[in-house]
């Protein structure tokens, strides 16, 4: 069934108002009517079958059939703290690891980024490729975007277990990071720093150890910026037990 995130506020006990957003699409592009369901979230974890009732011009309704808690959504909490990206990138990355399992992403501004802050509607772009990519794979939260953040300020504030993946470092993996935290088993809140293209500098690593974040290597080869959030998250997740049996491959 197609999933959508609603407001609070459109869901009065068992009776669901379509927002005007909605309406076209259902109507016009995958001509619902009446008797058709969908799914609807909240952003609160939960998801609500609805059957449609009312179908007019500028109106939906429907009637709340069933709720459940959505399966999708992941108990590891992990903010990624990703440095602005050239082009598009920055968009494959809210995008893919979104689809992984991330809560939260942090745009950050390092010494070596090449992209400027984003400016005009680039932000919304980003809610809504979140948006889309949490209806997608089935998430019943939709991960939140902070605003831009400084590197040191990012490592100041980072909470739970805080890593960064680092060339430099070739003995320590984030298996390794996991698994020693006394953290791991109680919150499950980890933080995860990915640089820009050409990565930390050697002044940002030093300061984000000095901040109790641990620098991990990624294997023997060398993965690109928008690639190395979305391989950590995954394993981060892989070490969790939130990774085997608990995604199902949709085709393009």
């Amino acid at each position: 069934m197609h999933r959508f995130f609603i407001s609070e506020d459109c869901l009065t006990e068992s009776v669901v108002a379509i927002p005007s957003r909605l309406v076209h699409r259902l109507r016009h592009v995958l001509r619902m009517k009446a008797g058709d369901r969908i799914v609807v979230l909240d952003n609160s974890g939960w998801e609500y079958e609805v059957e449609l009732r009312t179908v007019g011009a500028g109106r939906l309704e429907g009637v709340v059939i069933g709720k459940s808690p959505a399966a999708g959504e992941p108990q590891t909490r992990i903010t990624l703290y990703q440095a602005l990206l050239k082009g598009s990138k920055f968009e494959t990355v809210v995008q893919k690891c979104t689809e992984v399992g991330a809560t939260a992403f942090v745009p950050l501004i390092c010494e070596r980024c090449v992209a400027e802050e984003p400016a005009g509607n680039r932000v919304s772009r980003w809610q809504k490729i979140i948006l889309e990519a949490a209806q997608q794979s089935r998430r019943g939260r939709i991960p939140v975007l902070y605003p831009v953040s400084r590197f040191k300020e990012a490592c100041e504030s980072a909470a739970g277990i805080a890593f960064m993946p680092w060339e430099g470092e070739v003995e320590r993996g984030i298996g390794d990071v996991l698994r020693r935290s006394p953290e791991v088993g109680s919150a499950q809140e980890v933080s995860i720093f990915v640089g820009p293209e050409g990565g930390f500098s050697a002044s940002e690593v030093e300061f984000a150890l000095g901040c109790g974040i641990k620098t991990v290597s990624l294997g023997d080869r060398i993965l690109r910026a928008e690639t190395a959030g979305l391989v950590a998250s995954a394993v981060t997740l892989y070490e969790f037990g939130e990774l085997e049996g608990g995604y199902k491959v949709k085709g393009d």
